[in-house]
């Protein structure tokens, strides 16, 4: 039966065998039980021996799997990719002029923070409307340039490196945490790069890692911040990068029980094969999403172009007719509807578009999702739509 007939599509009989779809904190690993925890250091201090050597296991294994240039300082920072973006933009932006590419929720706040908390003087900020990308051929790279590779809450994403140059004059900052471990990214065409754990590997939120290039740390160490820095946004001391930080001497109190999943989650990736295993799978559960978006006669994805969509946000309009012709406030709660039928179901939770974003449905395929359970979802979409259209077409 058609997604766009009148009459009802009878629920359908499989259900996903994990229903968690959430763009962070994501499904964890295939297989994961609250046993992988067992070994945790519990009640020890994180400066201790064992602690540091484990918060140092994260460090050389994400290094590792996503190939960092051996000159790149990787560390563990605290409040997640947000924290770790912020302390690089503290520390850094305003020595040069600064180009900002805005183009979904998150770069947004770094244009906002840039221009309206920092100060940033000679500040831009390159817009794009939310499924597509600013143009990047306007961004001097000359300049100090903050990007976020994939926009978590668009489905858009920088294809490649290719309009970055190798040689340049500013840095390349680059909010990664959706990107990272599912896509490959131009590390010689990159300086400051941040993610998160509760993204492609699945882990546990509150913690970031911080990757400086040679020349991000020549900045730091050459230039004083222009501005003050509380402690938790300090990477120098004296003129000097705090070299601890890149070796798991962690700037304040990490979660150990957080540091043992997100090792589990990298031995995982090991395990299947690495960073193209994990690339290959993100790709593959982009794949199911597409071949049913061009059956669907529903729903599109935000990202029109297909070089530029997101195989781990991927984010989904809806272009029926019944919906289009509603207002914005009743479309929005058509989309809400149809994202509180499959939560009532158990078979999709957390699918709903961001706040800021587009009214419509976003789902997570990062590494850490099976196909098997997009491509079990996937007819629940449909009855869901058609419930929602009885109700307000």
């Amino acid at each position: 039966m058609s997604a766009l007939s009148p009459d009802a599509i009878a629920k359908p009989g499989v259900r996903p065998a994990n229903p968690c779809f959430s763009s962070g904190p994501c499904a964890k690993r295939p297989g994961w039980s609250l046993d992988v925890l067992s070994g945790a250091l519990l009640g020890r201090s994180h400066r201790a021996p064992e602690g540091r050597a484990r918060l140092n296991e994260v460090i050389t294994r994400s290094r590792a799997i996503l190939g960092l240039p051996e000159d790149w300082k990787l560390g563990i920072v605290p409040a997640s990719d947000t924290g770790a973006v912020e302390m690089v933009l503290w520390s850094l932006v305003g020595e040069r002029p600064v180009d900002v590419l805005a183009f979904e929720s998150f770069s947004a706040t770094w244009a906002d923070d840039i221009v309206n908390q920092l100060h940033a003087p000679a500040a831009r900020v390159l817009k794009a409307d939310y499924g597509c990308l600013p143009d990047l051929a306007q961004v001097d790279w000359a300049h100090d340039v903050v990007l976020a590779w994939n926009g978590t809450t668009s489905g858009v994403r920088i294809p490649d490196g290719a309009a970055i140059p190798t040689e340049r004059d500013g840095l390349v900052i680059c909010d990664a945490t959706s990107a990272a471990f599912a896509m490959d990214l131009p590390w010689d065409r990159l300086d400051v790069v941040t993610w998160s754990w509760q993204k492609v590997l699945g882990g546990e939120a509150a913690h970031g890692m911080l990757a400086l290039s040679p020349r991000a740390v020549r900045r730091l160490e050459e230039a004083s911040a222009p501005r003050a820095l509380p402690k938790i946004f300090r990477l120098t001391a004296k003129g000097r990068l705090i070299e601890g930080i890149f070796k798991g001497d962690t700037i304040n109190t990490p979660s150990m029980l957080c540091v043992e999943d997100a090792l589990d989650g990298l031995r995982w990736a090991e395990a299947i094969g690495g960073l193209p295993a994990l690339i290959a799978r993100s790709q593959a559960n982009l794949a199911v999403v597409a071949d049913w978006v061009a059956r669907s006669g529903w729903a599109a994805f935000l990202a029109a172009d297909p070089a530029e969509r997101s195989s781990t946000a991927i984010c989904l309009t809806i272009v029926a007719p019944w919906f289009v012709a509603l207002d914005a406030a009743t479309q929005a709660k058509a989309a809400k509807r149809i994202v509180s039928l499959l939560e009532a179901e158990g078979v999709a939770l957390d699918i709903g578009s961001y706040r800021d974003a587009p009214p419509g449905l976003r789902l997570w395929g990062g590494a850490t999702v099976e196909a098997d359970d997009l491509r079990a979802l996937t007819p629940w979409l449909d009855w869901a739509e058609s419930e929602v259209r009885a109700e307000f077409a």
